[in-house]
């Protein structure tokens, strides 16, 4: 099923040949069965319904990504499938009919499935086109790891250690920076301190100096006149008058 099959060539044709063909307009519609599930998944099956408002044969079809038409089925108003091939049954796809609802079932889809797939209705040699239902497995989209880089002449990466590192070195120089303001707040009260100790013990020795030197340049009294008004004031004499005499 790889090349467009000669039914879909015919289908085509009919509908080329005939487009002023005269008769009632048809409507085909086609959905996804289950409408919770719009994106097939591998291996998994993938029911696609159409509705035509005539009671006629339905083709499904599909597109694959480069454009190219694959005829999959027709289904005859009596519920007769005809697969590529004109093969009455396919290991690939399951085909069902109910009133004027037309379903396919892909078994277990594949990328080789994906497409977009379509409905067709040949009706008073009319060829009637649903709408496509894209059918494609959800892109998903990975994001590329982030890595950091230090700040280094080779370029290394940062590891959990280095990071533990860097953190343990910030810590360390934060806690110095406070120790050291720490013994500044303690050593300049303390300087101080010394500071004035060493002014008040210098003021001081030059206190204590300067009365020892007038101490001594002041002349001591004469020992014999001291003795002399001394003895008088014990014999109740004048002191003035022994001075005198």
């Amino acid at each position: 099923m790889t090349d467009a099959s000669p039914a879909l060539l015919l289908l085509l044709s009919l509908g080329l040949c005939c487009p002023g063909a005269q008769g009632q307009r048809i409507t085909v519609t086609a959905k996804f069965y289950n409408s919770k599930s719009t994106h097939p998944q591998s291996g998994k099956s993938l029911e696609l319904e159409c509705t035509n408002s005539q009671d006629s044969g339905v083709s499904w079809i599909r597109q694959d990504k480069a454009g190219t038409l694959h005829f999959i089925v027709y289904i005859s108003a009596l519920s007769k499938p005809t697969f590529a091939g004109n093969q009455m049954t396919s290991s690939r796809y399951g085909v069902s009919k109910s009133g004027r609802s037309y379903r396919l079932t892909v078994t277990s889809f594949k990328a080789q499935d994906e497409g977009i797939y379509f409905c067709t209705v040949n009706y008073n040699q009319v060829l009637y086109f649903s709408s496509g239902l894209p059918a494609f497995f959800p892109v998903t989209t990975t994001a590329a790891p982030v890595t950091s880089v230090s700040p280094t002449t080779q370029g290394s990466r940062v590891t959990k250690r280095d990071v533990c590192l860097q953190s343990h070195e910030a810590e360390t120089s934060k806690e110095k920076k406070l120790n050291f303001f720490c013994e500044i707040f303690i050593w300049i009260p303390l300087a101080a301190a010394c500071l004035l100790l060493f002014i008040a013990l210098v003021i001081t020795i030059v206190l204590c100096q300067t009365t020892a030197k007038r101490a001594t340049e002041c002349p001591a009294p004469e020992a014999g006149a001291g003795q002399a008004v001394m003895q008088g004031l014990w014999e109740g004499r004048s002191p003035v008058a022994e001075f005198h005499v």
